[in-house]
Parts: C-alpha cells; structure tokens; sequence
C-alpha cells in the first residue's frame, strides 16, 4: 500500500508557484517566492504532529494550552536546491536540526550520485523532513531515503514544491512508507528528465547559476 500523497492547493500558495513557474521571474523573487512556498509547505507538513497541554498563566488567568510533543524535528535538504527550501521551513519551525544530502544526477543514466552526507548525532530519535524543489525521476529522493533509513531513520516524509507522476511511482514502490507532500503534480518527464511544464531546473533559479 503506498503512502499517502498529499497536494495542498490552497490559493495563495498556488498563485505563489504560478508566478515561480514563470520564465521571467528574477533570481530573487524566485528565491523569495520558494522560501515563502515552503514556510506554506512547512505548515501542512506538520498539521499531524501531537500536542500535549501545560500550564501556562496569561496576563487574565492560567490555564492549559496545546504544545508540540514527542520527537523532535530533523530536516535534511537534498543539496544542492533542497537548500533553497530550508530557509522557508526553518522559519517556521526555528528549532529544527538540520541535515545535508548531496547528490547529483548522471546526466546519462539519471541515477543519484552521492558526494555529501551529514546529520545530527541523534537523527534517529527524530522526525525527519526530507526537502527536494523536484521530485522528477524520484531517483535522488529515493537514495536520499535509503541512506536515511541506513542511518537508523524510522519516521520519515518527503516535500517538494513540484513531482512528476513518474516520480511519485518511483518513490512510492521503493519507500511506501514515506508520505509526500508537494504543491503540484504535473504532466509528465520530457526526454531529459525535466518536470513538464515544471519551472525548469530549481537549482539554476535559485543560485542564478545559469
């Protein structure tokens, strides 16, 4: 049974992605225009964690209120556009820690390559957060997950701004486990692997390194 898949359509966040998928939109509002997407993300992402009521006094009287329990939260970016997510999620979430996968992609086979990988000692007690801009061939957040899980990650979910439906199969039959979260599902991959119609490489748009 596959995990589940989750696109949040609200409309502010959907005029936000309209207006990053657009060919004309600068370095900085693109960037600007992710980090707000993925605070949005961010909320939707951790609508289920649990809640426990202290004490608390107010200037009127005490009383219990809800606060975060359980584990805490881990996000980990696939490197390098993951990074152009974090800030966005950290906003949101500011005692986060943070972890860092590097992959990139054999422009010939399309399969993940790994360079990087660093995590907090105690990643294992945490809910971790899995940040890709793309889940196009699902090849890197797949590996991403793998290695995860080797390093003793049992709760784990997976946000992007965009997924392709081949994607989505790929990560679903290789981690079933892993819920998605996205803010779109497109058309399909072109013959390159590029989301269609997507916002083109997010890496680029972000850094302005083409």
């Amino acid at each position: 049974m596959s995990a589940p898949l989750t696109v949040i359509d609200h409309p502010l966040l959907q005029h936000k992605l309209s207006m990053a998928r657009s060919a004309e939109t600068t370095t900085d509002n693109f960037r600007r225009l992710v980090r707000e997407i993925a605070s949005m993300l961010a909320y939707e992402v951790t609508r289920d964690l649990p809640t426990e009521l202290i004490d608390v006094t107010t200037p009127v009287a005490a009383c219990k209120v809800p606060v975060i329990s359980g584990k805490k939260l881990c996000l980990v970016s696939i490197l390098r556009a993951g990074n152009g997510m974090l800030d966005g999620m950290i906003d949101l979430l500011p005692g986060a820690r943070v972890g860092h996968i590097g992959l990139y992609r054999d422009p010939e086979t399309l399969e993940a390559i790994e360079y990087y990988f660093k995590l907090p000692d105690d990643v294992e007690d945490r809910l971790v957060i899995v940040v890709d801009p793309m889940l196009a061939t699902g090849n890197s957040a797949s590996a991403a997950l793998s290695r995860l899980k080797e390093a003793g990650v049992t709760s784990l979910k997976f946000v992007c701004l965009l997924a392709a439906p081949e994607g989505l199969a790929a990560l679903q039959e290789a981690h079933p486990d892993v819920p998605v979260t996205t803010a779109a599902v497109d058309s399909h991959l072109n013959e390159h692997g590029y989301i269609v119609p997507g916002l083109g490489d997010a890496g680029d748009r972000i850094f302005g390194t083409k």
